[in-house]
């Protein structure tokens, strides 16, 4: 894969890769930075992509991996002080209840669901990017249907 493919392939996975990022970041700014990091270290690596047919897959993994490390740079770094003005509840933007709902799940749900559900993976790619058995992706994907269910029942008239 040359320069110009990768460029190619990249605007056309950016979307996406926002979305990943926003679900376990939340914070558009960290987004960007991960997604900017994801990319460079995409580049720097692509002599090690065996198939190009697999970039997407390859390229979500290296942006998890980004997101996670810039979880745990940040956990080291907040100060006392700033963690009890975090947690007083500050103006959001105001989202759907479903997208709230997603994102109250745990990442062990919540990041399948959107890889499933919005970003169009396959179950075994959602495998492959995650380091998961196929069996452990369904149940997942099963688990975080229910949860979601049960934190929507009452909104759009839907009860049990």
């Amino acid at each position: 894969m040359n320069k110009e493919q990768f460029t190619t392939e990249v605007l056309k996975a950016e979307k996406s890769l926002y979305h990943i990022a926003k679900s376990i970041l939340g914070n558009d700014e960290d987004c960007a930075d991960a997604m900017q990091n994801a990319i460079l270290h995409a580049f720097e690596k692509l002599h090690t992509l065996q198939n190009s047919k697999y970039f997407k897959t390859w390229i979500t993994r290296i942006l998890m991996n980004e997101c996670y490390q810039l979880i745990r740079s940040k956990k080291e770094q907040i100060p006392y002080e700033d963690y009890f003005e975090m947690q007083a509840p500050a103006e959001q933007e105001s989202y759907s209840e479903v997208f709230d709902a997603v994102m109250e799940l745990e990442a062990n749900y919540r990041i399948p669901l959107i890889l499933f559900y919005v970003e169009g993976f396959s179950i075994k790619e959602i495998c492959q990017i995650l380091k998961l058995s196929q069996s452990t992706a369904k149940t997942r994907l099963c688990r975080s249907r229910k949860l979601l269910k049960e934190k929507l029942t009452g909104v759009y008239g839907y009860e049990k």
